[in-house]
């Protein structure tokens, strides 16, 4: 696949980068919000920006790109990744676009299709994020989400990395489901604040989640 990557002009142009997307693209789903929350800010949305600070900018985003995973098997999806400044610090950031969509399968359900690679690149993954391996019922996509964050970082040198839940659900619908992985990872974290800790590679991780408005 090319890595030559061309300008959007409106949330049209994110549609044709979607798996599959009539079936995605859609009022009220998560590919067409973040789209139109990203154009309308023409750059890097406000609730966003907060969370790393005054003096952010954005520096590029990619709307629905894919990060190697350890091992085989499929690539991460991040909805956009995002290369922001705050301040003198770089972030490689991979945001996760939600509106009611869950998760996806939790570890224990995404582990029950037998698969040799499975649980090596679970592994791989936990090294990565310096965590034990996880309870069943945590939701695995936060976890290859993350990993996609911090393998960018790596690949683009930047000085830090973060995973942003940017949720369109104004009742906050899944927060509970992100809490119990930072509680995981080791990190307790609210709506609209930041959680910040130190991987074993020594680069500084971010975990948040960010509420956006709904535009219609």
């Amino acid at each position: 696949m090319s890595k030559i990557f061309t300008p959007t002009s409106s949330p049209l142009d994110w549609k044709v980068l979607l798996a599959d997307p009539e079936k995605h693209w859609r009022p009220g789903f998560s590919a067409m919000s973040a789209a139109l929350s990203w154009q309308d800010a023409k750059g890097l949305p406000a609730e966003i920006a907060t969370i790393f600070g005054p003096n952010t900018e954005l520096l590029l985003a990619i709307p629905e790109h894919k990060v190697a995973m350890p091992g085989r098997g499929r690539a991460s999806q991040c909805d956009i990744f995002a290369l922001v400044r705050a301040g003198v610090d770089t972030i490689a950031v991979a945001v996760e676009a939600k509106v009611d969509e869950p998760f996806g399968p939790t570890v224990r359900e995404w582990l029950a299709a037998e698969s040799v690679g499975k649980p090596i690149r679970l592994t791989a993954i936990c090294a990565m994020l310096g965590c034990a391996p996880p309870p069943s019922d945590l939701r695995y996509q936060l976890f290859h989400r993350t990993a996609a964050a911090v393998i960018e970082a790596a690949r683009f040198k930047t000085d830090r990395a973060a995973m942003v839940v940017q949720s369109f659900s104004q009742s906050l619908k899944w927060f509970d489901e992100f809490a119990a992985f930072a509680r995981h990872l080791g990190v307790e974290v609210a709506p609209g604040q930041r959680a910040d800790l130190t991987l074993p590679n020594g680069t500084v991780l971010t975990l948040a989640w960010v509420t956006s408005p709904v535009t219609a």
